[in-house]
């Protein structure tokens, strides 16, 4: 597919831009072992995360333990842990790079929305990411929805002085899709990240990418902007 309106992309982070399961499983993982319950390997991690720190810990926690007591514990320890242990195995997901400057030199707009929270995933931006501009980077904040809500999507396309029809929106997980689609964006599916090819086309994703590269097809090249 080729198309040539886009003039931004906003991207979710964990799972699209930056593999970054094994460090929160890692810490996630030791504070269950912590507390004596049972821990899961990386490949469930790629179901837990995408909703933000409470629900990755809820959806850890075993049945007879889901108690507010429990997951408040878990909650501030897993945060604590992880905000200690966040880089250790985290990495771009190759092709990540040579995407992104691409985008670049044609002259696109990047965002970041992530429902990680605000702090980490300016620290993963920056730290992982520095050799790009990106106009907007939204995490996790108390004045802020989470997705699937529209909001923080919405709030990215004011900054960067788009339309939502004129911004594509590339995520990995049904939460990614959802909100493209209620913010009025183009929904593309990674299918590098954390979830499968069914789930993004079931949860109304327009396109799917094999890897990062592809999606400099749909874009102006450098050459050829108008």
């Amino acid at each position: 597919m080729r198309d040539m309106h886009w003039k931004g992309v906003i991207f979710d982070l964990d799972g699209t831009l930056l593999d970054t399961r094994e460090d929160i499983a890692d810490a996630m993982n030791r504070v269950l072992a912590g507390l004596g319950l049972p821990t899961h390997p990386y490949d469930s991690y790629n179901y837990f995360v995408g909703d933000g720190a409470a629900i990755l810990v809820r959806r850890t926690l075993p049945p007879d333990r889901q108690d507010d007591v429990t997951h408040g514990e878990c909650l501030a320890r897993f945060l604590a842990d992880y905000g200690v242990h966040w880089n250790i195995k985290t990495k771009l997901y190759t092709g990540i790079a040579e995407m992104l400057s691409g985008l670049q030199d044609r002259g696109t707009k990047l965002a970041v929305l992530t429902n990680k929270p605000a702090p980490t995933a300016a620290r993963c931006v920056e730290e992982y990411l520095p050799r790009w501009r990106f106009d907007a980077v939204l995490g996790q904040t108390d004045g802020l929805p989470k997705k699937p809500d529209p909001t923080g999507a919405l709030q990215i396309a004011e900054r960067l002085a788009l339309g939502p029809a004129e911004i594509l929106y590339l995520g990995d997980t049904a939460t990614d899709m959802e909100t493209a689609i209620r913010a009025g964006m183009y929904p593309v599916g990674a299918l590098w990240g954390f979830r499968p090819r069914r789930e993004l086309l079931e949860s109304g994703a327009r396109a799917l990418v094999q890897v990062p590269g592809d999606l400099l097809h749909m874009f102006r090249g450098k050459t050829d902007k108008t």
